[in-house]
């Protein structure tokens, strides 16, 4: 099976807190890894709180699994537990609102598959190309731009994940970003740079380079090479 190597940052920014949260998985014994990008959702109370909690919640879960149904029974039940945890923790916050996006990356052999929810992404490079990039889940109106999939107090509704699985060829990379990250950087210039003929660490320095010159937001990203 292919060797994983993988770099990542997640800063405040320019705002003063991070509301951001990532989180990372490894079990090379058995081939089998899981990366995770939320972003607590602006104009809400909480947001540092809800991306913590559905993040840990799911990689705790994941951790402990078994897989023998597949990955995707594994990430539902993860993503069901998440919602529980965060309507929990609301009700000990006096019923605050908190939303999160959700993207992630689970490997398992050869095997990629891809969830979000929300308009945080992630990319799959494979042979200089993009070859498949997540589709933000907002919704357009004359009232602005919002967010419609999520994981949200109360509304596990909006907690709707889209998931997409992928064959890994040697030499894939994945890039996911809060879009503190896609927001800011032109999408050509973010992807031709995750494919840079450098080691990961130097990469993901690059990217980190361009959110400190350019974004508005907290910045978090996760640039994964199978190799």
């Amino acid at each position: 099976m292919g060797k994983i190597r993988y770099a990542s940052f997640s800063e405040a920014g320019v705002r003063r807190d991070n509301e951001d949260y990532r989180q990372v998985v490894t079990d090379p014994d058995n081939d089998r890894y899981l990366f995770v990008v939320c972003d607590g959702m602006g104009g809400h109370a909480m947001g540092e709180v809800a991306s913590q909690v559905v993040c840990s919640t799911i990689c705790e879960y994941w951790e402990h699994a078994s897989f023998d149904k597949g990955i995707e029974p594994v990430l539902k039940t993860a993503f069901k537990l998440a919602s529980d945890a965060l309507d929990a923790k609301a009700d000990v916050l006096h019923k605050v609102e908190m939303g999160t996006t959700l993207v992630l990356a689970a490997i398992n052999g050869n095997q990629l598959t891809i969830a979000h929810a929300g308009d945080s992404r992630a990319y799959l490079l494979q042979n200089g190309e993009v070859a498949y990039q997540t589709q933000d889940h907002v919704e357009h109106s004359v009232w602005g731009d919002f967010i419609n999939r999520s994981f949200f107090s109360y509304q596990r509704e909006k907690a709707d994940v889209e998931i997409h699985q992928f064959e890994l060829n040697t030499g894939d990379r994945i890039l996911l970003c809060s879009d503190g990250v896609c927001q800011f950087i032109a999408p050509d210039i973010l992807t031709r740079r995750s494919m840079d003929d450098k080691s990961p660490e130097d990469v993901i320095d690059v990217i980190l380079f361009l959110c400190e010159k350019f974004s508005k937001d907290n910045y978090s990203a996760i640039l994964v090479y199978y190799e």
